[in-house]
């Protein structure tokens, strides 16, 4: 069975590991942040705080901009449940908003159309790794800003609608000239098994807040509330002497670990020389044989010259659609291919879709594009270790599988 997206882990990420475990801090520390600045130069943002998922960094951005009940935040209909979920947490309304035909990224037209005096977030999602429209986006919320409605310091010194953008997909991918994690107020990277670049969990608060927001100082806040509301890490304590500490804040737990910094470090390092190079040479082979079929939808990032190549993905998905078929044709398609020992999967079922939204009343047929792109999508396998007996193995099972249902 060819499976989905294993991670790569070689002995280079086994040889730092086992450093760290050797070197008695296994905790936050050295390695971790070494990461964060190592993240921060790669990505042209102001500051990184890394943490244990990008989930985490999703909420503690929506708590430090005092997002509560009576406000709401838009997002996409089309995204994974954790976009949603944190505005939950938060005791908000999600604002769900249907997405583009061509890149199954978020309408500006439909966010604008979503604005109303109690929206106090927009987040974005760059599905499958390619950056949203955000010079539309950061001029969409500038052009509502006279309507905004400020409750607590940060949004009043902000003066409008933060942009938060759900980048879990997206690290090392480009917009007009700008690395993803600098194109926006702040955006959170996922580093979870199955990202392009791991920790095995994990995530980073990629901040890149407007003047006159101190982003270091903002930085610092970020680790206070993210330790417990602890003003001291365990690093700073180990120095002699300086044992004591106050809980300034109920805060949360959701630092990474130095065993985790250590693999994002490998694994930043090669990023853009080997991982990235190696997913673009299987997405163009993909897109080169899958072309030939008119039933075959190839994703708009992978089609040069008519796309905007000013703008790149990470190339962390393969969204292939089939033209014509029903959600159900889809799922049967999907069993064959599976009849062939090729995985593959759905990039998402939308979260309107899922049992409890729909009980909180919300409706897929609100979404049409939305579910139009979710009911004929296919996720095709996108690893480091893809050989290229595999890939061909895994188009003949798409050719195969498609032509047995749809004739």
């Amino acid at each position: 069975m060819i499976p989905f997206s294993p991670p790569h882990i070689d002995q280079k990420i086994i040889d730092e590991v086992t450093k760290v475990l050797k070197s008695g801090w296994i905790t936050t520390g050295p390695q971790t942040k070494l990461f964060e600045k190592e993240l921060t130069k790669y990505c042209g943002n102001q500051s990184t705080l890394c943490l244990n998922s990008a989930t985490a960094g999703l909420e503690i951005i929506l708590r430090w901009y005092g997002v509560k009940e009576g406000d709401e935040v838009i997002l996409p209909a089309y995204t994974y449940s954790a976009t949603a979920n944190v505005v939950m947490h938060c005791g908000a309304t999600p604002v769900f908003v249907d997405v583009n035909s061509d890149d199954f990224n978020i309408s500006v037209q439909n966010i604008e159309k979503a604005i109303t005096s109690k929206t106090k977030v927009v987040m974005p999602v760059d599905f499958a790794g390619y950056p949203c429209d955000y010079d539309a986006i950061n001029t969409l919320v500038k052009k509502h800003s006279a309507t905004f409605i400020a409750s607590t310091d940060e949004q009043k010194i902000l003066g409008r609608i933060l942009v938060l953008s759900d980048s879990a997909h997206s690290v090392g991918a480009w917009y007009k000239g700008k690395r993803a994690g600098s194109l926006t107020d702040v955006s959170v990277f996922s580093f979870h098994a199955v990202k392009n670049l791991t920790t095995a969990e994990g995530g980073a608060i990629a901040l890149n807040l407007p003047e006159p927001f101190d982003n270091d100082a903002v930085y610092k806040s970020l680790c206070v509330k993210t330790l417990h509301g602890q003003d001291k890490d365990a690093l700073a304590k180990t120095q002699k002497g300086n044992w004591r500490y106050d809980i300034v804040e109920a805060g949360y737990k959701c630092n990474m670990t130095d065993i985790m910094a250590a693999i994002g470090l490998v694994e930043l390092a090669r990023y853009d020389v080997d991982t990235l190079s190696k997913r673009k040479a299987i997405c163009e082979k993909y897109s080169s044989a899958l072309s030939k079929y008119d039933w075959a939808q190839i994703p708009v990032q992978f089609i040069h010259p008519t796309n905007d190549t000013s703008i790149e993905t990470c190339y962390h998905l393969y969204p292939l659609r089939i033209k014509g078929i029903t959600e159900s044709q889809r799922d049967a398609i999907i069993k064959e291919i599976f009849d062939c020992n090729v995985s593959v999967n759905v990039h998402f079922i939308p979260v309107p879709m899922m049992s409890f939204y729909k009980k909180q009343g919300y409706n897929i047929k609100n979404y049409p594009t939305t579910y139009d792109n979710y009911s004929r999508e296919i996720t095709l396998p996108v690893f480091y270790d893809l050989t290229e007996e595999m890939i061909n193995t895994v188009i003949n099972a798409v050719v195969t599988s498609v032509q047995k249902v749809i004739g």
